[in-house]
């Protein structure tokens, strides 16, 4: 049986200001903002080159409580990654190596959300 994670529901207080993030300064597409209904609204974006999206918005109570932590984006490059991010105004902690290949680089977003940049040294170039 094939499952495959599309959807990662997140917790925001301000529905523009975390589209305006993750679009603007983290390079996420926009694939739905949508009002079904009043009260409701639903915005998801995705990474590029992922087939998994985050998504948040109001009316629906999977987009309450509290922020999440731990969401990886794994990078081909990470100094790269930081680097651009850095550029866009996001606030990108130090480059941490845990041995074995792999690297990190934490940030959060404007809700507190945390966020990991990671490489890992056998998933880059053709590998990645």
């Amino acid at each position: 049986m094939d499952m495959k994670l599309e959807l990662v529901p997140i917790p925001v207080a301000d529905v523009d200001r975390a589209k305006a993030f993750y679009a603007e300064k983290l390079g996420f597409t926009v694939d739905v903002d949508v009002r079904p209904v009043d009260g409701v609204r639903v915005v998801q974006l995705t990474p590029p080159g992922s087939a998994c999206s985050v998504g948040f918005g109001t009316g629906i109570p999977a987009y309450e409580g509290t922020p999440v932590r731990g969401l990886h984006l794994v990078v081909d490059g990470i100094e790269q990654a930081r680097a651009e991010l850095i550029d866009r105004g996001v606030e990108v902690g130090e480059l941490q190596d845990v041995g074995g290949g792999v690297r990190y680089a934490p940030f959060s977003d404007p809700d507190g959300n945390g966020w990991t940049l990671q490489e890992m040294a056998w998933r880059t170039g053709d590998g990645f």
